[in-house]
């Protein structure tokens, strides 16, 4: 009797000298965690479809800077779909999908975090040159090239994703020590590689752009309420961002610095060798950068209120009537 209950135990009674044993996902706070996880899940979809259908549907909102936010939108919204479930499932059940299915369910994951990360480089560059250089921001960053940037953005991580778990693409299960669980990992110059392109360069640029985009929107707050002759504090404030531009720094500001923090603890974990995510502490880092997912559409709804407008519109169904998509929503 009790070598069947311990039997139970394992993802495979049959093989258990190499099954991994069953997640303890039956005490309460286990369930309560699943349940919560899936509700995030949920509103994480729900949440960014309503961005992207924001964006895509109303003529006014197709601008440079909407269409790196509907970028960002499809990778949170591919998190809730993909990346938000696999954990759910992982964590509360053995992995019975086999290698390849385990294998392209993780290489989704690094490609929307490796896009994520170039929208956040865009994002940045974006309003760095909307405060540093507003008089040539309209000649400099146009529709097509942005449409451009976001598909390399795309076809780059795709391919960077290919090469660095290239061998993993080969031997799907290389690095699994057990049936039952899911896992890939990197050798040691794969793993260098990676901290130098998905990590250092990306928070490099990310917080030299901004640090430029911060020291420049002050120093025009100041000149915006210095009480300095009206000739010259016209003349100086046309040569200077408006103060919508101002506005946009400031709240995807917000959005690159909430990025920032679920990041780094995701990735500094990663490097620590703990890539199984099998600690408490681990889960919860992975479950905190799954969160900024379901975060960024809140960010919008506190700060753009176009895109309150636009959900009112989505909601009610008002965009299904002819000619909704010529709406003033700004």
């Amino acid at each position: 009797m009790m070598e069947t209950e311990d039997q139970s135990e394992f993802c495979f009674p049959q093989l258990i000298n190499i099954s991994c044993r069953k997640p303890s996902s039956h005490r309460d706070e286990d369930v309560l965690l699943t349940v919560l996880l899936s509700i995030i899940c949920i509103f994480t979809v729900v949440l960014n479809l309503l961005v992207i259908i924001s964006i895509s549907h109303f003529r006014q909102l197709h601008t440079p800077t909407n269409l790196l936010l509907l970028s960002l939108a499809v990778t949170d919204c591919v998190v809730g779909l993909l990346v938000w479930p696999g954990e759910i499932y992982s964590k509360t059940s053995c992995w019975t999908l086999g290698d390849a299915l385990c294998f392209l369910y993780k290489y989704m994951s690094f490609i929307v975090t490796f896009v994520s990360l170039g929208n956040m480089v865009l994002i940045s560059a974006d309003r760095y040159v909307a405060i540093c250089d507003p008089l040539h921001y309209n000649t400099k960053v146009t529709m097509k090239r942005i449409q451009l940037c976001v598909c390399l953005c795309w076809i780059s991580s795709f391919s960077y994703c290919s090469v660095i778990l290239n061998v993993q693409l080969a031997h799907p299960g290389m690095y699994i020590s057990c049936y039952g669980e899911c896992v890939i990992g990197n050798d040691y110059s794969a793993g260098l590689v990676d901290l130098v392109v998905s990590f250092i360069l990306p928070l490099s640029i990310i917080i030299t752009l901004y640090m430029r985009v911060f020291v420049v929107a002050v120093s025009q707050a100041r000149a915006m309420r210095s009480h300095v002759t009206s000739v010259k504090l016209q003349h100086s404030v046309t040569g200077r961002a408006k103060k919508s531009e101002l506005k946009a720094a400031r709240t995807l500001g917000v959005l690159v610095l909430v990025f920032l923090m679920s990041f780094c603890p995701y990735y500094i974990v990663n490097l620590t060798g703990d890539s199984k995510m099998t600690s408490s502490a681990a889960q919860y880092v992975l479950y905190l950068y799954g969160l900024n997912s379901g975060l960024n559409p809140l960010i919008y709804a506190l700060f753009y209120p176009w895109f309150r407008r636009a959900v009112r519109h989505v909601v009610t169904l008002h965009i299904l009537q002819p000619g909704s998509c010529q709406t003033n929503i700004i």
